[in-house]
């Protein structure tokens, strides 16, 4: 599985991966964070590449990776002074997901973890997390789209804090559509803009199904049904069926316009943009930086669907804090999360050190003024659908991915779709 982006949240595909052979047998996220690992207080320890760290010396542990524990230190500390215990943040540096479910089961983890809202189906088939009670007035406080990515079977796992989700970047000097309100429009204005690429896309030669979600689900392609209560039915698949061919087709045509390359990847894709060398960009609040360093004159806004077609549909990636299974102190744990999800004042002071787009509302008021793109995202990934957070999305990736990298280079959809849903229906036993 190939899902290559720099992004601010920890996908959690990869790391699912792996942690569902744990499960079986028992994003590309962030860029591994190197160094160790540190609490609360400033006092390092041995942790690392190897693995997960020791657990500090302390009342209330908190494993993060290294962005979000260097951010959380301040405010964990504070909350830690004023409950009058001690508080350790913990960083570690690779596979946070798997590491933290081998120290859960062997009794020597975290009492709380920050991750993806993704990992939920993997950390409750391995027993690692415990549901959580929300304040009974979060969905006041929180976005939407926070509070349904942590719902899993009816059951409520984790706080939410942050999110991402992909949108359309337009250089205002290269398309007079800043906003399209079509693929059809997009890729009209791209061409009369004379712009090298109409539209910086990463596919590759292995494909992008993270990037690809929104045309796909536009053209009527879908991952998981439903069950009768609303939750993800893995044993309705829909790669390989009607939608997914016909979203195919439209993807097809796209590649047979030279809109989608599979030379475009996610090493060139933002680069290919900030160059002056395609008119548009999908891509995340990760790109943010590298644009506004190139000066680029830009627009955002949501990414549009194929005209009488579906809305388009990309993902939306949520971290949160979760209560380990086996925390050792699980009181101060649940009481943690419940004053994170009761007031934004630990989601704000990490904003201060790793700019996240919120999902607390009050944050997301207070900070449209100094960090408006930002907050438009947050407020954009309302109109995203969580990442399946079951552990059999694991197997989507790769399979649905590699059709689609196919059909942009002429393969029949038909065909490819159909193998690729045979595929994954053997690894998931659907």
């Amino acid at each position: 599985m190939l899902i290559r982006r720099k992004s601010f949240l920890a996908l959690g595909a990869l790391g699912a991966t792996s942690a569902m052979l744990s499960a079986c047998g028992g994003g590309t996220s962030e860029d591994p964070a190197a160094g160790g690992s540190s609490d609360a207080g400033g006092a390092s320890d041995a942790g690392g590449a190897e693995g997960a760290p020791q657990r500090a010396d302390a009342q209330l542990v908190i494993w993060a990776d290294e962005k979000k524990a260097e951010s959380l230190q301040a405010p964990a500390a504070a909350w830690g002074e004023a409950q009058g215990i001690t508080v350790a943040v913990q960083s570690v540096a690779n596979d946070l997901q798997t590491n933290f479910v081998t120290a859960n089961q062997a009794g020597n983890g975290p009492d709380v973890l920050v991750g993806a809202h993704d990992w939920i189906g993997n950390l409750v088939q391995n027993a690692s997390i415990t549901p959580v009670q929300l304040p009974a007035d979060a969905a006041d406080k929180i976005a939407p789209i926070g509070l349904s990515a942590v719902q899993l079977d009816g059951q409520t796992y984790g706080v939410p804090y942050a999110v991402e989700t992909l949108v359309l970047f337009a250089n205002n000097a290269l398309t007079d559509a800043p906003s399209p309100a079509s693929i059809e429009e997009l890729v009209s204005a791209g061409q009369a803009g004379g712009a090298e690429n109409v539209l910086s896309l990463p596919v590759g030669e292995e494909g992008d199904a993270y990037h690809m979600e929104p045309l796909y689900t536009s053209g009527g392609g879908y991952l998981f049904g439903t069950d009768a209560e609303g939750g993800l039915d893995p044993s309705d698949l829909g790669v390989g069926k009607e939608g997914s061919i016909a979203a195919g087709g439209k993807i097809g045509e796209l590649g047979a316009q030279g809109v989608l390359k599979t030379s475009i990847t996610g090493d060139n894709a933002i680069s290919l943009f900030t160059d002056g060398k395609a008119a548009y960009l999908v891509s995340g609040p990760w790109a943010l930086a590298d644009i506004k360093a190139a000066g680029i004159d830009f627009t955002m806004s949501a990414v549009p669907g194929f005209e009488g077609m579906q809305p388009a549909k990309p993902f939306a990636g949520v971290n949160a804090f979760y209560v380990a299974a086996a925390a050792k102190n699980p009181a101060y744990a649940q009481q943690f999360l419940s004053d994170v999800a009761s007031a934004p004042d630990v989601a704000r002071e990490m904003f201060a050190v790793n700019e996240l787009p919120p999902v607390s509302l009050e944050l997301q008021t207070e900070l449209a003024a100094g960090s408006p793109e930002l907050i438009q995202i947050a407020e954009l990934a309302e109109g995203a659908d969580p990442m399946p957070s079951i552990p059999e999305m694991a197997a989507i990736w790769k399979p649905l991915g590699q059709a689609q990298a196919n059909i942009v280079g002429g393969a029949d959809p038909a065909e490819v779709m159909t193998s690729a849903g045979e595929q994954i229906a053997g690894e998931i036993g659907a």
